[in-house]
Order: structure tokens, then sequence, then C-alpha cells
């Protein structure tokens, strides 16, 4: 398939490029948000292919998935095809609900023209998707290999944008965690972080790096430590256990159901998750154990191929309900929609 799908988020994309089709990329010139092409950084394959919005109404399209509610329109625009109605769409949300946590609208609530799926069965639950048809699709990673040294005696955590975030990401806690350990803190926006948790001297920033540079930098610390309150499960959670690290959690939104206990501790009790910093810190045969009991899990539930089958499930859910309503539109003698070519 030719799938139109814009670069949002860098691990989630990268996993997703790994299948067996042409994934086209939108770019602007000047990059941004809605035209963000192939990261620099990142080694996708080639199948992943740029293409400029003017471009794509002459481009062969079997299917757009969307991830943000200004792409439908953004679509239509330079595709010269509404998605959903022209042509297969899928909407594929990867957060939780930002607002009231059991009353929040989709943005596509009730439509029935697009496929709608969560990367969590948590998400799936609490978004209010009205009578929109849904689906999950987990995370699915590439496997970096076991690269776990755990030389260093800390603790390593990634959030972007800490600061500004504080609360969602667990940010206002890891003064009280540094207790139990120091913080390596990587990601986008983690300067000054230090002295903004109160902690200055054992929560360092670390910044934002590289996939693979991330990937060594992590692994040579003890223990991951996952603090976010309220998001989607993080994908360097995930990572970080594929590398072979044990984990601290925060047991809320979906990490109790991803973490196999024997992989670490997951707990909503900072004084219990603390007790586990320390512990993995200071013995290093308790930590590679979980650590690799970590790994076996995150590989079992979110390995590559399992995520690539079932994306390619979901494609072809969505392409047989565009059949199905043009041939409903036909016998009815309705339009078609045919697209623009």
């Amino acid at each position: 398939m030719n799938i139109l799908i814009w670069h949002v988020h860098g691990s989630w994309t990268t996993a997703f490029v790994q299948g067996h089709h042409r994934y086209l990329l939108p770019t602007l010139p000047e990059r941004g948000p809605w035209g963000g092409g192939r990261p620099a950084a990142w080694d996708w394959p080639a199948s992943a292919v740029e293409v400029a919005p003017a471009e794509l109404a002459d481009t062969d399209v079997d299917v757009v998935v969307v991830q943000r509610p200004e792409e439908i329109e953004l679509a239509a625009r330079w595709l010269g095809r509404v998605p959903g109605r022209d042509v297969p769409a899928v909407y594929l949300e990867h957060n939780a609900p930002r607002g009231a946590a059991a009353t929040t609208r989709h943005p596509v609530a009730d439509r029935d023209d697009l496929l709608l799926v969560h990367v969590t069965p948590f998400n799936e639950l609490m978004w209010d998707n009205g009578s929109a048809p849904t689906t999950v699709v987990e995370h699915g990673v590439v496997d970096p290999g076991h690269r776990y040294t755990g030389e260093l005696p800390t603790a390593a955590t990634c959030i972007n944008e800490p600061i500004r975030r504080d609360r969602v990401t667990g940010t206002d806690l890891l003064g009280r965690f540094a207790a139990a350990a120091p913080l390596d803190v990587f990601g986008i926006g983690t300067g000054g972080i230090g002295a903004a948790s109160g902690a200055a001297g054992r929560v360092r920033a670390c910044g934002d790096l590289p996939q693979p540079v991330l990937h060594a930098e992590l692994a040579r610390r003890r223990v991951y430590l996952h603090t976010a309150r309220w998001t989607s499960l993080g994908l360097s959670l995930i990572e970080a256990m594929t590398l072979g690290m044990p984990v601290v959690v925060l047991g809320t939104t979906a990490a109790p159901d991803a973490v196999p206990a024997a992989a670490g501790v997951c707990s909503t009790d900072v004084t219990v998750l603390s007790e586990g910093l320390r512990r993995f810190v200071s013995d290093p045969a308790a930590a590679r154990a979980a650590g690799a009991a970590a790994r076996a899990g995150a590989l079992s539930r979110f390995g590559l191929d399992r995520f690539l089958h079932d994306w390619d499930d979901v494609l072809d859910r969505a392409t047989a309900r565009r059949s199905r309503s043009r041939a409903v539109a036909a016998t009815a003698g309705g339009p078609t929609h045919e697209p623009r070519r």
C-alpha cells in the first residue's frame, strides 16, 4: 500500500515504517509540524519517502493515517480527496484524554467514516469514542538489543519538556526520588531541571540525544525510572525494558498492565518506588535479573512483528470498509467519489 502519514512521534513512526508498504511523508521546505518529512537523525528504510504537498493530488494513496484533527482538512486540501470518504482513513490516537478522564469526547467520536485506533486498551476505555468504530494496536519497538551494563549507580528517566509539563509527567516528584538515587534526565527541554526539582547536583539534565546515543547512555545507568502520572504508555519505558534495564514505574494509566512483576517495581506509592530505586542502585545482581525479565516481557508483548501484523490487519480493514461503502453507494445510485489522479 501507499500510506500517507505525517511524522509526529519519532519512536512510534520508526516502528511503523518498518513494514512492507510505501510510506509517504509530507515535506515542506521549512519542515515544521505539518511537513517534517524524514528525520535526519533516525535510520529509516528507503520505503519511507518524502513527498511535497503539491505532488499529492496526483499521487496514488491507498490509505491515510491521521494523528491530529487538523490533518483531516489538510489531507483533503492536498490530496483533493476527503479522508474517510474518497480515500480510506484511519485516525491514530496516541494520547490519553487531556480533559476530564472519563468524559472527554474524542475529536472523531461518532464518525463512521474513520477507523479509530488507540495505542493502549486503557486509552480506548477512557476516551468517549461515541459510536465511532475503534480498535487497539499496542506499541511495537525496533529491538535495540540487550545493551544493559548498569555500570553507573544512577537512575535514568526520559521526559520531554519536564518543566513545562510538570505534574503530568511527574516532574514534581524528581526531587523526592533523587533522595534515593541520583537521576539523569534525558529529553527535550531538560535544561535547568536540577534547580527546578530542588535537588541540583542529584538531578542532572542530559539533553535530547539521537536515539542510538540515547540507548547507549540509558543502558549505562543502573535503573530506569518512569514518572508519568497521566500520559499514554511511554515508548521510552518500553525501549528501556528492551535494553535490559530494570524499571521503577508509577502505576498509572496503562503501566501496571504493561510491566511484568519481575521487571522491577510498579506502584503509586512514592515510598515503595523510592525503595525500589535504592535497592536496584545498591544491588547490581538484582538489577540485572529484573532487567532480563523486563527485556523478555517487552519483546514478548511489544515485538515489532506483532505490531506490524496488527497494523496490516487494521489497514486491510480500513480499505475493506471503503470498498463496502463504495459498493453500497453504487447499488443505491449514489456518488462513489472517484479519486483525482
